[in-house]
Formats: C-alpha cells, structure tokens, sequence
C-alpha cells in the first residue's frame, strides 16, 4: 500500500466518523492534518519518481562512460604495447607515409606496406643532430 492509499484509507475513517470539520476543534485539526498528510504523500511521491528518473539517467551516463573509458583505456594499453618510439618517413618509390619505429631501425630495412620496396636505413648521429637544428630554427 503505497502512502497516498494509506492517507486516502485515514482521510476515508475520519469521514465515516461524521466529525464536524466546521464547528469542533477536533474536527478541524484532524481534517488540516489529513490535508497535510495528503500534500506530504503527493510530495513523496513525486520524490520516488524524481529518484527512479535520476537513476535511470545515471544508468545511462554510466553506460556511455564505460563507452568512453574503453576507448580511452584500450588507446592506452596499446600505446603501451608500443614502447618503442616512431617517426614517419616517406616511400622513395611510391611516396607513401610509412611508420617506422625503434625495431626497423635496429634491423637496418624497412618495407612499404604499398608497395613493398624494400630499403636500408640508418639514422645517424650527424642526422640527429640536423634535424634538432632544423628544429631549434623553426622555433
């Protein structure tokens, strides 16, 4: 029995009491207090509903977050797969962008995933140094 029934079920006793809610002093005061517990029920009541409303929101917030976390948390954890780091460089034979990371420069070679030319590469110190500077006068 939710408590607008159980008001109801109060106010429908004090009416089969035939109080005088005009005359008598206990008439009024318990017809104002049924009046009180009537606006309180309703007042719970949209307060129950109000509750089950925000829930339902923070269920779907916390889906849309678990969405967000996982494309953020996966991005992570295969940055950490990663450790080496990379630069991008391009094919002399074709002209595409090609990823190249610790590992290939280790190994001296690298493939095109385009086209598939094979080359040597070396990065070395006075290659280093030159692209600091050229970096350091673009700045």
């Amino acid at each position: 029995m939710t408590i607008s029934e159980k008001v109801a079920y109060l106010k429908g006793l004090a009416e089969g009491l035939n109080l005088d809610t005009e005359k008598s002093k206990e008439g009024k005061l318990i017809s104002v207090m049924i009046g009180i517990l009537e606006e309180l029920a309703m007042s719970v009541e949209d307060l129950e509903e109000n509750a089950l409303n925000l829930g339902e929101e923070i269920d779907v917030l916390s889906d849309d977050l678990a969405d967000v976390e996982e494309v953020v948390f996966d991005e992570d954890e295969d940055d950490e797969d990663y450790d080496d780091d990379w630069f991008e460089v391009e094919c002399p034979a074709c002209g595409a962008d090609i990823l190249v990371d610790d590992e290939a420069l280790a190994e001296g070679e690298v493939e095109c995933p385009v086209c598939g030319t094979r080359y040597a590469m070396e990065l070395t110190e006075d290659e280093e140094d030159e692209e600091e500077t050229e970096d350091t006068e673009e700045e």
